[in-house]
């Protein structure tokens, strides 16, 4: 079981990667009519969600910068951008970074129980399980944001 867990994660974070380097970065940053946010922004946040939740950010890993949370953090959103903003580009090289980080967490800590349970998953497994379901959501709205931006295209 462990091993699968692994692998839905290896399975989503490819396809997720392989959909996010057909974007420009000029198309990453149209905010289309009905979404709260970018693509550039979705693909930053399931960076550092995964980042925080599965690694530790802030506290644990030092692998990603700290004003990631205050740039794609739950509740934020590229107006408020201030600073350095990493690319497109940059945030698919820290994905492929991350993933390799992932599948080096030791499978026995699949089982262990989280200090306290967030949003009701009380092991690390299953807050692997709602990592995956996280990047495979927001793929499914970057592909949908892609949908809306080309569509409106190829009215203009």
């Amino acid at each position: 079981m462990d091993k699968l867990v692994f692998k839905h994660l290896e399975m989503t974070r490819g396809y997720f990667l392989k959909n996010v380097v057909l974007v420009s970065q000029e198309i990453a940053n149209v905010q289309p009519e009905g979404f709260n946010n970018t693509i550039h922004w979705n693909v930053g946040h399931v960076l550092t969600v995964a980042e925080q939740l599965m690694l530790g950010l802030p506290d644990k890993t030092t692998h990603l910068p700290v004003n990631y949370i205050e740039l794609f953090g739950n509740g934020t959103k590229p107006a408020d951008w201030k600073g350095d903003v990493p690319t497109l580009d940059e945030l698919i090289i820290e994905l492929k970074e991350q993933s390799v980080r992932l599948q080096q967490i030791p499978a026995e800590l699949l089982n262990e129980k989280l200090e306290k349970p967030f949003l009701g998953l009380e092991t690390f497994g299953e807050l692997t399980g709602m990592v995956i379901m996280h990047e495979a959501n927001h793929l499914g709205i970057i592909q949908s944001m892609m949908r809306v931006i080309e569509h409106s295209e190829v009215k203009n």
